[in-house]
């Protein structure tokens, strides 16, 4: 696995809650287990006091979206380094049973979770993603979709950097949305240019009629 990968760790994080639309997901110890995916070793370690304190890393980490997509990146990375400075993380080799075109293990970096909770493994290891995601691409491609209430947080990962929305829903809804409020503004503009053509035929002088 690429370490830039374990951004999504914090981007699956971020998106267990719509402000906006005041729901949260994360309100139990299932829930906080599901964020690990595949990693059921590092699941087995959370505890009820965990649902607490991933949802404390899931503000700081929504912060760091909000400060990137605002464009404010100095505040942004200042943010995710007091992340990585709080929560740090080991390299660690890992072979699996994978095998190359030479019969050895096909060797490549993970990082070793912190040991001490399991908030702390995930925040370490979603912190060290992320901050491998920006300075390989930019913090401008941090984002939270701009679909009006949603503000999910998204990695731009396009050629042009022009992702604006976390799935093709909220950008089809955006656009039709767009499409709705355009033919609203052109009827709103069509049935005024006939009120003052109406208004100034009325007010033209008898010698004029």
């Amino acid at each position: 696995m690429e370490l830039a990968s374990y951004s999504d760790f914090a981007v699956r994080l971020v998106n267990t809650e719509e402000p906006a639309r005041n729901k949260d997901r994360l309100t139990s110890v299932d829930a906080v287990k599901a964020l690990f995916g595949a990693s059921t070793q590092m699941a087995r370690r959370v505890t009820d006091a965990d649902v607490t304190r991933f949802r404390n890393v899931r503000g700081r980490l929504r912060a760091v979206f909000e400060a990137a997509d605002s464009g404010d990146h100095v505040l942004a990375v200042d943010l995710l380094n007091s992340l990585l400075m709080e929560f740090p993380v080991s390299p660690q080799i890992s072979g699996h049973d994978y095998l190359d075109d030479t019969g050895r293990p096909d060797w490549h970096m993970h990082l070793a979770d912190h040991p001490s909770n399991a908030s702390a493994g995930y925040a370490a290891i979603a912190s060290m993603g992320l901050a491998f995601h920006l300075t390989a691409h930019g913090p401008e491609r941090l984002g939270l979709c701009q679909a009006a209430p949603c503000r999910n947080a998204y990695l731009d990962t396009s050629t042009n950097r022009s992702r604006r929305y976390c799935s093709d829903r909220c950008a089809t809804r955006a656009n039709v949305a767009a499409y709705r409020a355009r033919k609203r503004l052109e009827a709103e503009t069509s049935a005024g240019s006939g009120r003052t053509a109406v208004a100034a035929h009325d007010n033209r002088a008898p010698s004029e009629v």
